[in-house]
């Protein structure tokens, strides 16, 4: 009986220590986010002008994507892609050999047609990126863990799904400093399994300055 005490304590002190550590993400979570639209809302704002000025409406882009528990929500980033992008995406895929085999590996293209010139820049230093301040604020991201996986994205994960689904996605992850669009597709997933398998404020303050680092020198942008 006591041995059953025992082990009844040792589970309800590690759920006590994860929910503590969930709280105590979404704290930072909110305060960097609600700090980055305090301090640069300048920034964003002149950022939604230069996308309207240099492609038109609309400036967001805006998605379906897998959160937390595989519940879906609205994923935001600047528009850096032309009217149109799938069927663009489509074309390019049918006629460019070389391209498939890039896209199947990597859900990515060294050079993408539907990027438009402005969106390029938004791209390389990650500024795209912005909007997902909101998504942090409304509770559907983080500031750190696997990125949003869109829908044709969710049979690449295999058996690391159950742990993309345990916490929410972020803005940056092991993804994003480890190499972005140089690591295959089935990498990445399996960083996102250690990262949540190793999940700690430590590490995602670690995670944090290496991103600003990265995207300093546009590092497997794209």
């Amino acid at each position: 009986t006591q041995g059953v005490s025992s082990a009844a304590s040792d589970v309800y002190k590690r759920q006590l220590e994860g929910r503590a550590l969930m709280a105590a993400k979404r704290g930072v979570d909110i305060a960097m986010a609600g700090s980055f639209f305090l301090l640069f809302g300048w920034a964003y704002a002149l950022v939604w002008i230069g996308v309207l000025l240099s492609s038109g409406r609309p400036a967001i882009y805006m998605q379906p994507r897998y959160g937390k528990n595989g519940r879906v929500f609205r994923f935001y980033k600047f528009r850096s892609m032309v009217a149109d992008a799938d069927g663009v995406l489509a074309r390019h895929l049918r006629e460019d050999a070389a391209a498939r085999l890039q896209w199947a590996k990597y859900q990515k293209l060294d050079r993408d047609p539907r990027i438009t010139p402005f969106g390029a820049i938004l791209r390389k230093y990650s500024i795209d990126e912005l909007p997902q301040f909101w998504n942090v604020l409304k509770g559907d991201m983080s500031m750190v863990g696997p990125r949003p996986c869109m829908f044709s994205q969710k049979d690449l994960y295999g058996g690391y799904w159950g742990h993309y689904c345990a916490v929410r996605p972020g803005i940056t992850g092991l993804w994003q400093i480890s190499g972005r669009s140089e690591v295959s597709y089935r990498r990445r997933a399996a960083m996102d399994a250690d990262y949540v398998a190793t999940l700690s404020l430590r590490h995602d303050v670690a995670i944090l300055f290496k991103t600003f680092a990265v995207v300093a020198g546009a590092r497997g942008s794209g």
